[in-house]
């Protein structure tokens, strides 16, 4: 008879589970594999002013790095999307693209078929095969499908929430991604997509936005983004951080940048570095959280230089770096990819999994979003396996609710793919409307997702 405290070998066989964890030691991809960099030395790609001087901003740039390893098949769909779907234009660092396809063989025709399957590839550099050719677009797209600049109070500050605000500083990333929320206001006009621009001067906008937190104590929270506070000239950056940190009500400032994945040659500059030290121990001294949120969607874009960047800003101060990646079909939509991901970015980087956000109803996204009960599912299979503080939370972020995880939902009808959605609080549009906390908002599924009579529905409809 087997005593209580005896277990068998079995129990602890990793290949009975589900998912199986091997710690990956991360791996900084060689870049000289492309025939554009193949004279690039260690100095210049760790230094951030040759990333920036090297993105490639469009598909002669992309052939002159490429040489021959890319066939006219590529470039072919890649024009296609830039003239037809596209909703923000090429900006790819050297750091990023050099995560695509690290493993591809160097023969034209596979290295091809590799790049169009990279997870990466499908976010970065869009083409046209990728969109659904039948709901390319849902039918409740909106370029500012958050309704974010309805909230301004300021121009770039948006109060959503009761306590927190959202200051959009510049209106431009050191890369873009083809899925941006923000599609409306950030980056280059595209042929389908007339940019919004920001008005006021830069130190003006500021300058309202620190005397809106000064009138408005019940702000605690200020999330300082854009665009990418990478692109904020540091000087510019560090007064503005520290005039936040001169009001005595501001207590958390989050700065949010995925520069920390796409581009960390940034954050290891040594002025930005003794920067950031400034404003942290400054924060210190207040008793005020500064954190560092970044933005990465795949295990391949976690590198060692992106982790010396996380663990220097650990270093200087910052209380913490967490990731806000974004759920995607063909990019991280399975239990595998996001654990792979978080493991990678919690053990190997020391950046925090804090959420994953279902991709935003902008326009020409349907070929990424998942269904809510797509995402309801993944949340269900990557629990019990990370540390439960490491373990993100999936969110589906409502408009004019703001983030609810996924499984907050009220109703749900599942042949239509429309989840109804309550909330809490009042945003700043809202504070007369006595029916907001009352009302049910409505959130879509892909029409992809659906039964066939859910598609035939949405069909007819004029």
């Amino acid at each position: 008879m087997t005593a209580l405290h005896e277990v068998t070998p079995t129990h602890h066989r990793a290949d009975l589970q589900p998912y199986t964890y091997v710690r990956q030691e991360l791996v900084e991809p060689d870049w000289r594999r492309f025939p554009g960099w193949r004279d690039t030395t260690d100095a210049q790609w760790r230094d951030a002013q040759w990333q920036r001087a090297n993105c490639v901003k469009n598909p002669k740039q992309l052939r002159t790095l490429m040489g021959d390893l890319l066939t006219d098949r590529f470039y072919d769909d890649l024009a296609a999307d830039q003239q037809q779907s596209a909703t923000m234009s090429m900006l790819v660092p050297p750091q990023m693209l050099n995560t695509m396809a690290p493993d591809a063989p160097l023969d034209p025709e596979a290295f091809t078929e590799a790049f169009f399957a990279d997870p990466i590839r499908r976010y970065m550099i869009p083409v046209r095969s990728d969109r659904d050719p039948d709901w390319p677009s849902h039918p409740h797209s909106a370029r500012d499908s958050l309704h974010e600049a309805e909230m301004w109070v300021v121009e770039g500050l948006t109060h959503r929430y009761p306590t927190k605000v959202l200051a959009e500083l510049v209106s431009t990333c050191p890369q873009y991604c083809g899925h941006c929320t923000r599609m409306d206001l950030v980056g280059n006009s595209t042929p389908q997509v007339q940019k919004h621009k920001l008005a006021l001067k830069p130190v003006d906008r500021q300058e309202q936005m620190i005397d809106y937190l000064k009138r408005t104590p019940g702000v605690r929270d200020v999330v300082v983004s854009g665009g990418d506070v990478a692109n904020v000239p540091w000087p510019q950056l560090e007064s503005f951080l520290m005039r936040l940190l001169d009001i005595d009500t501001v207590r958390d400032v989050r700065l949010a940048t995925k520069a920390l994945a796409g581009l960390p040659q940034h954050w290891l500059q040594p002025k930005v570095v003794e920067g950031l030290e400034r404003v942290a121990r400054t924060a210190g001294r207040r008793g005020v959280n500064l954190a560092i949120h970044t933005h990465v969607n795949h295990v391949q874009t976690v590198t060692p230089l992106v982790a010396e960047a996380a663990r220097t800003a650990l270093e200087v101060g910052v209380r913490d770096v967490r990731n806000q990646g974004v759920l995607m079909k063909g990019v991280n939509a399975t239990p595998e990819d996001l654990l792979d991901l978080c493991f990678a970015l919690q053990g190997e980087a020391n950046i925090l999994p804090y959420y994953f956000y279902m991709c935003d109803m902008i326009p020409n996204a349907e070929h990424w979003r998942v269904a809510v009960w797509e995402a309801q599912e993944l949340q269900h299979a990557i629990m019990g396996y990370l540390p439960g503080y490491a373990t993100p939370r999936i969110v589906c972020d409502v408009p004019y609710v703001g983030k609810r995880w996924v499984h907050q939902l009220h109703e749900y009808d599942r042949e239509l793919g429309i989840s109804y959605w309550t909330k809490n609080y009042r945003t700043g549009i809202e504070l007369e409307d006595p029916e907001a906390l009352d009302r049910r908002y409505p959130y879509y599924d892909p029409i992809s997702t659906l039964p066939e009579t859910g598609r035939r529905w949405w069909s007819e409809q004029p």
